[in-house]
């Protein structure tokens, strides 16, 4: 009952915002967040020695290895079969911002339900009414498998989230890298079971990842880790993922999807990235 009642809060919400129908204005915000900060595809679209694989964006397969998990990240494009397709906008909101599936059962990491949670309703609708536009993928994707107790809920419903203003560089900045770019999910002290740890905030770096790259280790983007750096320095490292030494970032940093971003939130970011406390 109560997932109903979630359900059709969602609905209503969806259709204030104008998801339903679909409207353009939507679709380009949408657009712009998903290709953009929010990156989905750099975990959702699978990834071969060279980058993503040709003609499967957003289709899911894959593979995130750490000690409490492996995560095979799910097809998340408008396929009926194998994605998301007979899930309802309002459905597919709740899997984002909730963590649960249309079936109850709850989504585990690496999503980042904690931060998503705090993405505004209107952002929100507009990844949502994007992810309904995109080309269906055929790709089966097998269950992930925890090697950790999952809780109950990733939290209590969530209400409204108002939308944040972008007169405020920091507190714009903020929300960019929080709910939006959750950038605490590699840019954090190892926890446990591989999981970020929250507790010491963002920034602080050490998170290790595999893959077809080989190993990345995660920086420290506090204040004391990017001093050596200009704000021209820092925009150049995040778009292009090359440092001024020629030195160049590996995977999982999504410099394709950042390159994306406007200048105004590029600036917004580094002021908040300056904001924090050094570690």
């Amino acid at each position: 009952m109560r997932n109903a009642l979630r359900t059709a809060s969602l609905a209503t919400l969806l259709a204030a915002t104008g998801t339903t129908a679909l409207a353009d204005t939507s679709l380009e915000r949408g657009r712009y967040l998903v290709e953009s900060i929010v990156g989905c595809g750099n975990c959702h679209t699978p990834k071969g020695p060279n980058g993503p694989l040709p003609g499967m964006a957003l289709a899911g397969g894959l593979v995130i290895e750490q000690p409490g998990f492996t995560a095979l990240t799910p097809n998340i494009t408008p396929d009926r079969e194998t994605g998301i397709g007979k899930w309802t906008a309002a459905q597919i909101a709740l899997a984002i911002r909730e963590g649960r599936r249309p079936d109850g059962s709850l989504i585990g990491p690496p999503m980042p339900f904690e931060l998503y949670r705090g993405i505004a309703d209107a952002d929100l609708a507009a990844i949502v009414a994007y992810l309904r536009s995109v080309p269906a993928v055929k790709n089966a994707v097998a269950k992930s498998q925890y090697r950790m107790p999952l809780p109950p809920a990733w939290g209590p419903p969530v209400g409204k989230v108002a939308p944040l203003s972008a007169a405020d560089p920091v507190a714009y900045g903020r929300y960019l890298a929080g709910p939006l770019g959750h950038c605490i999910e590699c840019h954090s002290a190892p926890g446990p079971q591989g999981r970020p740890d929250t507790e010491q905030g963002l920034g602080a770096g050490g998170m290790t990842f595999h893959g077809p790259w080989g190993t990345s280790v995660a920086a420290n983007i506090t204040p004391s880790g990017l001093k050596r750096y200009s704000d021209a320095d820092i925009k150049k490292i995040v778009t292009t993922g090359v440092r001024p030494d020629g030195s160049r970032l590996l995977p999982p940093m999504g410099t394709d999807y950042y390159a994306k971003m406007k200048a105004s939130d590029l600036d917004a970011l580094v002021a908040y990235l300056r904001s924090l406390p050094p570690k």
